[in-house]
């Protein structure tokens, strides 16, 4: 097999064990014999387990990226949001392996490249959206940071549900996390407060 295609061959196997065990239950040896090579020539292609496992999180990190980036950039800010959370459901649904890889608990030395990294990512983007739809409202565009984390926080936390629960279907998930999100903030207040007051 060239060595290229053994690379990949070694990221898929890389892929699903870490997806199965984990990162501390995975071992070179069990990756070598899934692939049915010597672990020599895992090491060869990555060093060990620790740069496998950063590959292939590399590889997931952007994939997921790319879909939810693509969704932000045209149409109405309501159609944004629908494509979106859409791209995430779509992610979950077709790349199980790579979601349960991203969720896991993650090494130290990959802390900048797990699920909770990529939402923080699309919050940034999410926010510069919100930004501008605040300004365009007369809303202070300096709460926009706060929304768009809330507004990823919610749609990756019921991602996560929905990969465990798988109903109702994906596309009515999406139409439910829009139907809060954007009825929600189509009536924002200018400047909310607390009804109740705090017992201190």
């Amino acid at each position: 097999m060239p060595a290229a295609q053994r690379r990949e061959q070694l990221i898929t196997v890389g892929r699903q064990l870490f997806a199965e065990r984990g990162f501390d239950a995975t071992t070179v040896e069990e990756v070598a014999a899934r692939a049915k090579v010597s672990k020599p020539v895992v090491y060869e292609h990555f060093g060990g387990k620790e740069g496998l496992y950063a590959v292939v999180i590399d590889r997931e990190v952007r994939a997921l990226l790319d879909r939810i980036t693509a969704a932000l950039t045209a149409g109405h800010p309501r159609e944004q949001l629908e494509q979106a959370a859409l791209a995430l459901l779509d992610y979950i649904d077709e790349e199980p392996h790579g979601f349960q890889v991203l969720v896991r608990n993650s090494p130290v030395l990959s802390a900048s490249g797990n699920f909770s990294s990529v939402m923080n990512d699309v919050a940034h983007q999410v926010e510069h959206i919100l930004g501008a739809a605040f300004k365009s409202r007369g809303l202070d565009p300096r709460f926009a940071e706060l929304y768009s984390q809330a507004l990823v926080g919610m749609v990756a936390l019921v991602g996560q549900w929905w990969r465990e629960a798988r109903k109702p279907k994906k596309e009515m998930v999406a139409a439910h996390l829009v139907n809060l999100a954007w009825n929600g903030l189509s009536h924002l207040e200018p400047k909310p407060g607390l009804q109740t007051r705090r017992v201190r």
